[in-house]
C-alpha cells in the first residue's frame, strides 16, 4: 500500500492497490487493466483536506505528516483528496509517511498536496477546475485527537522495543538515526527496516557500527508482516511510523507508542 500511494502521488506514476494476484497477472502479460487511477478523469480531487489552521512548527514536525496521513485516511476513505494550506515542501520522506498512514487508515491510492505533489502545481489543477465535492478543515484538536489515536498502550511508562521503517528508511533517515545514536548503546531493541539498496548505499562499516549499537536492521521486509519481534503479547512497542502504529496491536501484540525519532 505505501509503495501505490507513493508511486500515484510523489512520483506522479500510475498504478491501482492490485491484489496479488492480479499483480501477478500484470507481471506474466505486461499489461494493466485501463481503469481506476490509470485513466486522468479518476486523478482529479474531489475532497480539500485544509491544513492551514495548523501551526507551522506542528507540520514543520516529524510527527506531523504519519498524524496527518492517519487523519486524512479515515477521513477521505477511497477518495481523491487534495492537501491545501501548506507553505512548504515537506520532503520526501514526509509524503512518504503521509502516503503509508493514509493508505492503512483508509483505502487511499492517490492524494495531491497544492504547489508540491507532481499534479497539482496549485488547488484548481489539483480539483481538475472543479468545485470540491467536501472541505476538511484540520483544526488543532483534530490533530492532537488523531496523534492521540495512535497510542494504543496502557502503560506508557515503559517500552520493551521500538520498530521504525515503514515505510522503509531512506538514505537519509538512515543517516538521522546514526547521528542521532552519536555512538551510544541501546538498552531497548531497535528493528530499523529499510530496502537492501539503502543499506547498499550505506556502506558495510556503518551498518556495523549500528549493529554494534544494538540495532537490528531488517531489509526487504517488515516487523508487522513478517515474525521478527519476540513474542510477547502486551509488551510495548515505540514507533515513530502512522503504518506501524495502525498495523502492530493487530499483527504483532504489542500495544503501541507513537513518538518522534
Amino acid at each position: 500500500s505505501n509503495a501505490v500511494v507513493f508511486c500515484n502521488s510523489v512520483l506522479g506514476a500510475r498504478t491501482n492497490r492490485y491484489g496479488d494476484f492480479l499483480d501477478i497477472a500484470c507481471a506474466i502479460a505486461g499489461r494493466a487493466p485501463d481503469y481506476g487511477l490509470h485513466r486522468p478523469e479518476n486523478r482529479t480531487a474531489r475532497i480539500v483536506f485544509d491544513v492551514s489552521a495548523l501551526p507551522a512548527s506542528f507540520l514543520g514536525s516529524e510527527i506531523a505528516w504519519p498524524v496527518l496521513g492517519s487523519l486524512y485516511g479515515r477521513e477521505i476513505g477511497s477518495a481523491v483528496g487534495v492537501v491545501a494550506g501548506v507553505a512548504a515542501h515537506p520532503g520526501e520522506d514526509a509524503l512518504k509517511a503521509f502516503g503509508a498512514a493514509a493508505a492503512s487508515s483508509g483505502a487511499v491510492g492517490l492524494f495531491h498536496v497544492a504547489g508540491v505533489t507532481p499534479e497539482a502545481p496549485d488547488l484548481a489543477t489539483a480539483l481538475g477546475g472543479a468545485e470540491p465535492e467536501a472541505v476538511i478543515r484540520v483544526t488543532p484538536q483534530m490533530a492532537a485527537d488523531a496523534q492521540a489515536r495512535l497510542s494504543t498502550t496502557e502503560r506508557p511508562d515503559r517500552i520493551d522495543a521500538v520498530a521504525i521503517g515503514s515505510p522503509h528508511l531512506s538514505i537519509a533517515e538512515l543517516d538521522r538515526l546514526e547521528s542521532l545514536l552519536a555512538g551510544r548503546r541501546l538498552a531497548v531493541p531497535l528493528y530499523a527496516c529499510t530496502g537492501r539498496h539503502a543499506l547498499a548505499t550505506f556502506g558495510e562499516d556503518r551498518r556495523a557500527a549500528l549493529e554494534r549499537a544494538g540495532v537490528t536492521l531488517v531489509a526487504d521486509t517488515c516487523v508487522v508482516v513478517t515474525p521478527i519481534l519476540p513474542d510477547r503479547t502486551g509488551g510495548v512497542l515505540m514507533t515513530n511510523s502512522g503504518k506501524f502504529a495502525h498495523y502492530a496491536p493487530g499483527n504483532t501484540g504489542y500495544a503501541v507508542l507513537y513518538g518522534s525519532l
